[in-house]
């Protein structure tokens, strides 16, 4: 039987794009799906970056938190709300697997899988922050018509992952 929120999702994808609207939520997801979703101004998610820290430190998705592997669950509970969407990534699928899986256990209902990690965001020009990035956010970046372009453009080139 389906839950509000997939028959939410189901009405909304049936009908016209009026009005554009984020991705939902699935627990293996694109980074086009995370981009759609920041560019929408959706601030009910955290991105969790689990590589090392000079990883981290070198270049991240912009907005990430670092926890290392070892500290994931324990990090999570002590931060942040067990309801809360969780966007996960670590120095590749592998890992990023695992962290999850240790998020489930711990008894977070929203975790994703950011499948391609950093790599697979900065092939879409998401956004980063980090040593190596020293870039501008852009032109547009703080303007609402802009931002509303650039999302009916990702959300073009949107292809959900389903559960």
């Amino acid at each position: 039987m389906d839950t509000i929120q997939d028959l939410i999702v189901k009405g909304k994808d049936n009908l016209p794009d009026v009005t554009p609207t984020p991705p939902g939520f699935h627990s293996q997801a694109t980074a086009y799906e995370l981009k759609s979703r920041l560019e929408w101004g959706e601030p009910g998610l955290t991105i969790i970056d689990v590589r090392d820290h000079d990883a981290f430190n070198e270049c991240r998705i912009m907005g990430a938190i670092t926890m290392p592997m070892d500290k994931v669950p324990q990090l999570a509970e002590a931060t942040i709300r067990k309801e809360r969407d969780l966007y996960v990534y670590g120095s590749d699928d592998e890992q990023t697997a695992q962290a999850a899986q240790k998020l489930r256990q711990a008894g977070f209902q929203k975790v994703a899988e950011l499948k391609g990690g950093l790599k697979a965001w900065r092939e879409i020009e998401g956004w980063i922050e980090g040593i190596a990035s020293n870039v501008s956010p852009g032109p547009g970046a703080y303007n609402v018509v802009e931002r509303l372009k650039d999302f009916a453009q990702e959300k073009a080139h949107e292809k959900p992952m389903r559960p």
